[in-house]
């Protein structure tokens, strides 16, 4: 028999799995699609969290959790301004790979924006990577700047290659459109030296 902790992450990467092939629509998945994929009875869904909500936020913030985890905290870059466009494109890329896991990471953080939601948990991530450049009373606001414009770029699907000229499809696009935003925040910012 299998411990609490490997059942509890059983049903953690199945909720995952079932989030990716509904693009996202969770009210496809219900608690038995998820119990009957995992191969546990339905009743240990609300035992270990409580209800499918909670399963799929728990689910939605481990991912994410992971992409933060994953800044190159131990690479050198020449300023703040060149760390921070390389993280970003790293997030924003995520975001555009993952789309469903995405969409329910902003939208559930916009619905209920806590101190503990993926988006400040992001944004704080990136105000790890200003670490000389700028004034630490700026750094939440740049990086508030920085994430929300991210989130709503990646909101905005086509529209943003009409409305800013960017095909998010594309990886260049999506790079190009990065430096160009932390250009843009990094303009007035810079600490006078």
């Amino acid at each position: 028999m299998k411990n609490t902790n490997d059942i509890k992450e059983n049903i953690i990467s199945v909720t995952t799995e079932l989030i990716e092939e509904s693009n996202g629509n969770i009210k496809d998945i219900t608690a038995r699609a998820i119990a009957e994929k995992a191969g546990v009875g339905l009743g240990l869904i609300n035992y270990h969290f409580g209800s499918k909500d909670n399963l799929i936020t728990i689910c939605v913030q481990r991912v994410i959790g992971k992409i933060i985890a994953g800044f190159n905290t131990e690479k050198e870059y020449a300023s703040d301004k060149e760390r921070l466009i390389a993280w970003a494109t790293y997030v924003f890329d995520f975001l555009f790979a993952n789309p469903a896991i995405s969409r329910i990471s902003i939208l559930g953080d916009l619905q209920n924006y806590t101190t503990n939601c993926n988006s400040v948990h992001s944004q704080k991530g990136f105000m790890i990577a200003l670490t000389n450049d700028i004034d630490d009373k700026d750094k939440p606001f740049l990086s508030f700047i920085l994430t929300s414009a991210m989130q709503t770029a990646f909101l905005s699907g086509t529209a943003a290659k009409e409305l800013l000229g960017y095909d998010f499809a594309k990886q260049v696009d999506r790079a190009a459109f990065i430096e160009r935003l932390v250009t843009v925040i990094f303009e007035d910012n810079r600490k006078e030296v």
